[in-house]
């Protein structure tokens, strides 16, 4: 059985991301397994918020080199969490 610390992978800091937490938006890297109604779950039990969506893409992995050898990083989940107004993740107030 998966657990909310197995889902949530860690948070997605960049400049985008901290763009989108004016609109009360945060990014996190999820597991592939997962759907949006676990992750959903997940984040209101770790962080104590109210989740009013849950978009997920799939981030394909880039190809790289190294010398004459070529090889692909993993494709990897991405989920970006809208919360209810009034509400906000303590973990990403700093660094705005």
């Amino acid at each position: 059985m998966k657990t909310s610390y197995d889902i949530i992978i860690k948070p997605i800091v960049t400049e985008a991301s901290m763009a989108n937490m004016e609109e009360n938006k945060y990014t996190f890297k999820v597991r592939r397994d997962v759907n949006k109604t676990e992750v959903k779950k997940a984040i209101e039990e770790l962080f104590k918020v109210e989740v009013v969506s849950v978009n997920t893409l799939i981030v394909k992995g880039k190809v790289k080199r190294m010398g004459k050898n070529e090889g692909k990083r993993p494709n990897w989940k991405k989920a970006i969490v809208k919360l209810a107004p009034g509400s906000k993740i303590e973990l990403f107030e700093g660094m705005a």
